[in-house]
């Protein structure tokens, strides 16, 4: 059956950090059934293996190893999997990042404000670097960076999270700057608050049960829900769309309408 040309990705070869699961792991699935050839890197070395034998299971191709994006020589080792592998990088997901606990901003540790711009700012900057840099010379390419509603306004009890996430926008609307003349497509997702481990494993405060906190975050949304994982992924694999030629630039709120008020 002929596919849709929107999201026909046969073909083309996506990489995709922070795959060991939850939107990384979706999305390879959703990208590997529609024709991609996967690159998929997680600090988690066992778990992103394990999610590529699971695709290849599938007749999905895909090549899977551990990637530390704080590291930039394992950002560079990543891309170069790609081109070794499957000769060109097509789509790049720079999803891998990490969620501090919830605390005032004055009570902050200056270790955790390290260690998200170790991971979200660094890990996206260092990503970016050397997959520019694959894809200039063919004059193409799309890169997706997963920033957070974090990173288009306030995040009470998350100050090194949201001035990170703000931060993957700005390099976002940069490189999209940069290399639109490359015919380089770079956009970022911003989800709300989403039923992956990054926020289901939040810690809550004192006397306060998981569900509770689910409940919580959920009553800032105008859904009264948290996103499932599906619904962001939907998001992101139109973003990696060959079809969406002309828009660049843009940081997209997956929120259930928080954006609107």
């Amino acid at each position: 059956m002929e596919r849709d040309p929107l999201l026909d990705f046969k073909g083309r070869v996506a990489l995709i950090t922070g795959a060991a699961g939850g939107l990384g792991a979706g999305l390879a699935r959703q990208l590997g059934i529609r024709g991609a050839q996967l690159i998929l890197g997680d600090i988690d070395e066992r778990g992103v293996q394990e999610v590529a034998r699971e695709l290849e299971a599938e007749g999905i191709a895909v090549r899977a190893q551990r990637c530390d994006v704080s590291v930039e020589s394992d950002c560079a080792a990543l891309v170069e999997l790609a081109l070794s592998q499957f000769g060109s990088l097509d789509i790049a997901v720079n999803n891998a990042g990490i969620a501090p606990p919830m605390q005032a901003l004055e009570t902050v540790d200056a270790g955790v404000l390290e260690k998200q711009h170790n991971v979200n700012v660094k890990g996206v900057y260092f990503c970016l670097k050397h997959q520019l840099k694959a894809m200039k010379p063919r004059r193409s390419g799309i890169i997706l960076n997963v920033s957070s509603m974090a990173g288009l306004g306030a995040a009470p009890k998350a100050a090194t999270y949201s001035a990170a996430k703000h931060a993957v926008i700005g390099l976002t609307r940069t490189a999209a700057v940069e290399n639109a003349k490359y015919n380089i497509r770079v956009n970022a997702v911003c989800p709300f608050f989403t039923l992956t481990r990054m926020v289901t494993d939040l810690q809550p405060p004192e006397g306060v049960s998981g569900d509770q906190m689910q409940a919580y975050l959920a009553s800032g949304c105008p859904m009264k829900r948290l996103a499932e994982p599906r619904e962001v992924v939907n998001a992101m694999l139109f973003f990696c769309s060959p079809a969406l030629t002309y828009i660049t630039g843009q940081a997209l709120a997956v929120d259930g309408g928080v954006s609107a008020f």
